[in-house]
């Protein structure tokens, strides 16, 4: 073998073995690449995980704070609607008790009233007319001078009663049918008490023993006076209605249709409506076509 093959068989097993290694290099480069990549990518996963741990803690620890919130706040709302309660009922009390002082006020002074016109009223020392000229003011007088008696006490009842025994006895009166007696003490409470709280009901009950009794004349003008006197009364539509009854009575069919349409219009939702209504079929249907 010469020796100029010898040379070119060393330089061809240099050039197969020069890219054989280079390439295990890069092989090596890669794999530590790779290696690289996967600590990278463990600590990122470690990363991850501490990340979602503290949002998980942070997330319990809001959680816990809303709830203790939310329960304070629901605590706090209780309370409040129990002092509500508590101060709406206290305040229930106070117009309860205020309510009954002024009833109280009001009967007291209805007996006050009703002693100041029992108390009779004496002339004044200074007001005796003088004697005329010529008469002994030490003689008898003659019957002819004799002062007139007092006149009669109206009241039936004793003197100084007060308002509202007034106005029981003559409700016991007319449940008991006793329609003049009932007529007499609703009168004298309207009286002396034009202006209490039970007028229009006492001038109310005064038509109705009137109605009762025959006095349908008489019916008509109480319930005349409920309505002209007291408008703001709770007798007004039974007062229209008792009226257009005792027209009917009378024979007076158009104005008791009058006083029955009044109360139907005036107050459809009461009791007094709904009777009138009826009295009104009835009469429509005995209409003249």
């Amino acid at each position: 073998m010469t020796h100029a093959f010898r040379t070119t068989l060393v330089i061809a097993a240099l050039g197969v073995a020069v890219p054989a290694g280079a390439q295990s290099k890069r092989e090596m480069q890669m794999m530590a690449d790779l290696r690289m990549l996967q600590e990278q990518s463990q600590q990122l996963q470690v990363s991850l995980t501490q990340i979602n741990e503290g949002l998980t803690q942070t997330l319990k620890a809001l959680s816990t704070r809303l709830d203790e919130q939310s329960n304070a706040t629901r605590k706090a709302l209780a309370d409040s609607n129990l002092k509500i309660d508590q101060f709406s009922s206290d305040l229930r009390v106070v117009r309860e008790g205020l309510s009954d002082t002024n009833v109280k006020i009001g009967q007291l002074s209805q007996e006050v009233e009703a002693l100041r016109l029992a108390i009779p009223q004496f002339p004044s020392p200074g007001s005796t007319p003088p004697p005329e000229s010529g008469t002994d003011p030490a003689a008898s007088p003659s019957p002819s001078s004799t002062p007139a008696p007092p006149p009669a006490q109206t009241s039936a009842l004793p003197v100084g009663v007060s308002p509202q025994r007034i106005y029981d006895t003559a409700w016991a009166d007319y449940t008991a049918g006793q329609w003049e007696l009932c007529i007499s003490g609703f009168d004298q409470y309207l009286r002396q008490f034009p202006r209490s709280g039970q007028a229009d009901l006492a001038q109310y009950y005064i038509g109705e023993c009137n109605f009762q009794s025959g006095k349908h004349q008489e019916a008509v003008q109480a319930f005349t006076n409920v309505i002209v006197n007291y408008p703001k009364g709770q007798s007004i539509a039974p007062s229209y209605y008792k009226r257009g009854m005792a027209f009917e009575a009378l024979g007076q069919v158009d104005r008791a249709r009058e006083s029955l349409e009044s109360v139907v219009k005036m107050f459809p939702d009461s009791d007094a409506a709904r009777l009138a209504k009826q009295v009104l079929d009835r009469l429509n249907r005995g209409r003249p076509k």
